[in-house]
């Protein structure tokens, strides 16, 4: 896993690295790094700020310079900080032609644009000049690389309302959470960290790398059978909802993604619907009372017996029969609980009995459904998700997985980012792909933070793999779903699992 901090993290270990060596030494080493990481070609522009990030292109221009390029920096603030100075000094000795920005500078002129205004400090709404300088950058056509972070993109959650839209973003010493989170693939076309050997001092967040989930599709022995891998249940459904073919796509999914036996628990009236749209998978009809599946205890404990995991919601609707099958799978189950959907939506109104049950619960919303859970705006969710993820996580004992652009998965104490996954993907049925993926993995693993964050790289690569095959706006669940076999298969090659 690559390693991934907040931006006071960040803050807090380079000023303990400026204790070991002058901060000097790491501007000019950033510099360096980031001179040595690029192919430099035509007429380069370095658009300086007020702060250290400024600094930084200071101390890149007579790089660029020494390799025989025109280099010139523009300047949109008469601020500088310390370290800038001391660089800027040098560019000033060394010639270098540098000019304070007006309305008309012509930033088109330039085939290398290097964004040095705002570092990763950066808060709030940009506004004033560095709206108008940002917007013509991003007009400019030129090919456009951001130093550290992208100049307006908030560098712990990723929101903006204006910022440099970057070929190339070269973050420093360790990727910030602003780099992956919420609009930041709106963004950052291409992202590279430069390691300028600062230790991180609070434990960081990680990222997950393919080669990570050769701990979740291990090799299998000839000596097993299918109850070796899981007997799985996915309960949901009901007559308002059309969700009985995704039901019955979830329980082929759980099967392709290793789980022994899957189960699919629906009501009477769509069972011959999911029926006739699974081979492999079992369907397990329940009772219902107006179209919604009805408590019964005795096919709930059988179910409870039968099940290494259990995942409930997908479109199973709110009735007074949901909240009482939730509860009582949430106080006399003991394995692994997965609610989702509609589960959530209920789950929120009870949501107190979770730190006392007997399973090991998975939550699965997207950042509505944590609103309902948490109870604040979906804005202050989307400037503090990690934050606010942990919290609950923590005082409410499960495993969160909050869908977004990118995906954060946190047991309370420690987080996975997962980045894979396409615009093509925000369409109906992705979050039951999801679910199924979940479901068949957690079937014959318990480590339930890895398999959760396994499960989410998967859906996303596979969500990749089908908008090649269409396109953003074409695709449906259904090419996600096709791909998610050729995925798993890729990862298991490319890992010799």
């Amino acid at each position: 896993m690559i390693d991934v901090v907040s931006v006071e993290n960040m803050r807090i270990s380079d000023t303990v690295k400026c204790n070991e060596v002058s901060s000097l030494y790491l501007m000019y080493s950033a510099a360096l790094k980031v001179f040595e990481a690029f192919d430099w070609y035509g007429k380069v522009l370095i658009v300086s700020g007020s702060g250290n990030n400024a600094g930084d292109g200071y101390a890149l221009a007579p790089m660029i310079k020494a390799k025989g390029l025109d280099v010139t920096i523009l300047l949109t603030s008469d601020k500088m900080s310390k370290d800038g100075k001391y660089y800027y000094d040098i560019c000033v000795k060394n010639e270098i032609n540098i000019i304070k920005y007006s309305d008309d500078f012509i930033f088109s002129n330039y085939d290398i644009i290097v964004d040095c205004i705002f570092g990763t400090g950066y808060k709030g709404d940009v506004s004033g000049i560095y709206f108008d300088i940002i917007n013509k950058i991003n007009d400019s056509k030129s090919y456009v690389i951001s130093v550290d972070i992208n100049s307006g993109l908030n560098g712990d959650s990723g929101m903006t309302n204006c910022a440099i839209k970057s070929d190339l973003t070269m973050s420093i010493g360790t990727y910030k959470t602003g780099h992956f989170l919420n609009m930041a693939k709106d963004y950052i076309k291409n992202k590279v960290n430069l390691d300028i050997d600062i230790k991180i001092i609070d434990e960081p967040f990680h990222l997950l790398e393919e080669s990570d989930l050769k701990n979740v599709f291990k090799e299998r022995l000839n000596f097993t059978n299918k109850g070796d891998y899981g007997y799985v249940t996915l309960m949901g459904g009901s007559s308002l909802y059309s969700g009985a073919i995704r039901l019955a796509t979830m329980a082929t999914i759980s099967l392709v993604s290793g789980a022994g036996v899957s189960i699919c628990a629906v009501p009477n009236t769509i069972a011959d619907i999911v029926r006739n749209n699974i081979l492999e998978a079992t369907c397990y009809p329940m009772d219902e009372a107006d179209g919604f599946i009805k408590f019964d205890k005795e096919k709930l404990n059988y179910l409870i017996k039968r099940s290494e995991v259990i995942s409930f919601g997908m479109g199973i609707g709110v009735s007074d029969s949901g909240y009482e099958i939730l509860r009582y799978l949430i106080e006399n189950y003991d394995k692994k609980l997965i609610i989702d959907a509609d589960g959530l939506n209920m789950l929120s109104k009870i949501k107190d009995i979770l730190p006392d049950s007997k399973c090991k619960i998975i939550l699965t919303p997207h950042i509505k459904e944590f609103s309902r859970l948490i109870d604040r705006s979906i804005e202050d969710i989307l400037n503090n998700i990690i934050e606010y993820g942990m919290e609950f996580a923590k005082n409410y004992n499960v495993t969160l997985l909050i869908k977004g652009p990118t995906t954060v998965i946190t047991d309370g104490d420690d987080v996975i980012l997962v980045d894979r996954g396409t615009p093509g993907m925000a369409t109906a049925g992705s979050g039951d792909v999801l679910s199924g993926i979940i479901t068949g993995i957690l079937g014959y693993n318990e480590d339930i933070l890895l398999s959760v964050a396994s499960a989410a790289y998967i859906n996303g690569l596979a969500g990749e793999y089908a908008e090649r095959e269409n396109s953003s706006i074409t695709m449906t669940s259904l090419d996600t779903v096709n791909n998610v076999k050729r995925v798993i298969n890729d990862v298991i090659r490319n890992n010799k699992v």
